[in-house]
């Protein structure tokens, strides 16, 4: 059985070159460069390779994000773990910078109360993660429970 994206079914994982032991590559920003992947795996991946303070972060929004949309579908696309619902698209991701980690809302322009960073897409909406700040994961669980019911993007 495989897994399935909210866009369609997924390809099977291509082996890559790189060894075993050998850490995923830090992008500017200290963003994690991991391969294109569908599911979980690619995710924890990603979280895993997230510097310093940042993993942990990832690793509770990820928690946060499972709990809230248990049905969620994961994967890893440009660099960024995306999440979405089977046949509606992507609703939420999230990308590594020096200083935070900045959370997309797709439709998050949709969201009450709205997410409080604006886009240059009149439809997207981000709120960032900084280091020894509390993250509100009711304000965060509500915003993300909105998205999930909403069409979501698909690229």
């Amino acid at each position: 059985m495989t897994a399935s994206t909210p866009k369609g079914p997924a390809k099977a994982a291509k082996k890559t070159a790189r060894p075993a032991s050998a850490e995923p590559v830090l992008l500017s920003g200290g963003n994690p460069q991991i391969a294109k992947g569908d599911g979980d795996a690619p995710v924890q991946a990603y979280i895993a390779a997230m510097p310093g303070w940042k993993s942990e972060a990832g690793r509770r929004l990820d928690a946060l994000i499972v709990r809230t949309v248990p049905d969620v579908q994961k994967a890893v696309r440009w660099n960024s773990p995306f999440y979405g619902i089977e046949g509606q698209g992507w609703f939420l991701a999230f990308h590594c910078f020096t200083k935070y980690i900045k959370v997309t809302f797709f439709r998050g322009a949709s969201l009450h109360p709205l997410p409080p960073v604006d886009s240059k897409d009149k439809n997207t909406r981000y709120f960032h993660i900084h280091e020894d700040e509390q993250l509100d994961e009711e304000l965060v669980a509500n915003w993300i429970r909105q998205a999930a019911a909403l069409p979501g993007w698909i690229p």
